[in-house]
Formats: structure tokens, C-alpha cells, sequence
């Protein structure tokens, strides 16, 4: 994509966009940074990745402020609008409405197209990881929720549901596994994350109970 079409789609899509929290605009530019290399080694249209990884949650703000239901499918209608209000090849705009309407994994949607695949496993990459568990606590924050409740009852293997913060990772987290994602370059990313995730819950609860 040609950088003052790439600027353009940008500008108009920052206005859909807070400047803080687990969704603001730095999220959507680390999902086009980890879309963008796995597409590096696919066969797909890199115009519609870039498209669809810009725009996939610029309905995301309403949806947490509880003005819409699904940021997905009100997303995929906001995209195809903004997108024909620029130069971006018409004939591709579809391709990128659906990358944006089947993004969200926990839908349980599987996209019809490579470049939709892409996307949703880079945003599911961003679940996992360093920065998802800045993200996590700092949701936590914002909703007043306190770090942990009931560590005694904490089941890694998510078995059981902890209050706080600390019970999303058994909640949901944990079961993002490397095996659900669709590209090998995404499973091997989400290997090292998943990893770190693990150790990093691990080193919780031992720093609870005063073994470190």
C-alpha cells in the first residue's frame, strides 16, 4: 500500500479511537505490525491486511462504552463506509469488510480468507505475551477490579473462575493455545508468548504465597 493512501485510511480512522486503555490506537498499530509479517510469508493481498488491520476496531470504543453490541460487525460497516471515501481499489473493499467482521476469535468464526486468518491471529497474538498482561491489569483498573480474589482456588487449567484480574488468564487467556492459531508463523509466535503468560502467572502466585 502506498504510504499517502496508507496516512489517509489512518487519519480518518484515529477518530474512532481513545487515547488510552487495552484498545486505544497502539494496540491496532501493534496488530498491523504482527499482520504484516506474517503476511510475509503468505500468498495474500497485503492492501487488504493493512485495511482490514487498521480498521478492525474502530468499533471497539462504543462497545466497551456500551453503545453497540458487537465491535465486529458494527467495525465491518464502518470500514466499508470509510474506505469509500478514499482511493482504496474498490474491488478489494469486500475482502477487507469481511477480515473485519470475522476478526473477533471469541465469535468463534472462521474466516473465509487467508487475509482474514491474518488477521484474527494477529490480534489474538496481542492476548498473549508481555503486553497483553500490562493490557489485562490495566482493564482491571479501569472496570475497578482488584488483582486477585480466592487464590485458593486458582486452577491454571482454568477449571475454575477467580475473581480480579488475575482470573481472566484462567478465564480466557489460557486458552488461547499456540495450536488455535492458523499460520505457522503465528503458532510459532504464540509459542514464546504463551510461554512468558505461564511464567509470568507462575511468578504471581509464588510472590502470593512468599516462596520469592
Amino acid at each position: 500500500m502506498e504510504e499517502k493512501l496508507f496516512n489517509e485510511i489512518k487519519e480518518k480512522a484515529l477518530p474512532f479511537f481513545k487515547d488510552y486503555g487495552g484498545h486505544a490506537f497502539d494496540h491496532t498499530e501493534r496488530v498491523l505490525n504482527l499482520a504484516k509479517h506474517i503476511a510475509k510469508n503468505e500468498n495474500v493481498d497485503i492492501d487488504i491486511v493493512v485495511a482490514a488491520a487498521l480498521l478492525h476496531d474502530i468499533a471497539r470504543c462504543r462497545e466497551d462504552d456500551g453503545k453497540i453490541g458487537c465491535h465486529a460487525e458494527q467495525g465491518a460497516k464502518d470500514a466499508e463506509a470509510l474506505l469509500k471515501e478514499t482511493s482504496f481499489p474498490k474491488e478489494k473493499i469486500k475482502a477487507v469488510v469481511h477480515a473485519v467482521a470475522v476478526h473477533r476469535y471469541s465469535t468463534g468464526i472462521v474466516p473465509d480468507s487467508l487475509e482474514g486468518k491474518i488477521i484474527q491471529d494477529a490480534d489474538r497474538l496481542e492476548a498473549l505475551g508481555a503486553i497483553a498482561v500490562a493490557r489485562i491489569f490495566a482493564r482491571g483498573g479501569e472496570m475497578g477490579r482488584p488483582f486477585y480474589k480466592s487464590l485458593d482456588k486458582y486452577d491454571k487449567e482454568h477449571k475454575t473462575n477467580v475473581g480480579g484480574s488475575l482470573g481472566h488468564f484462567s478465564k480466557k487467556i489460557f486458552k488461547i493455545k499456540p495450536k488455535c492459531f492458523y499460520t505457522k508463523t503465528a503458532r510459532d509466535l504464540a509459542v514464546k508468548r504463551y510461554k512468558f503468560t505461564e511464567i509470568f502467572v507462575q511468578e504471581f502466585l509464588d510472590e502470593v504465597s512468599g516462596k520469592r
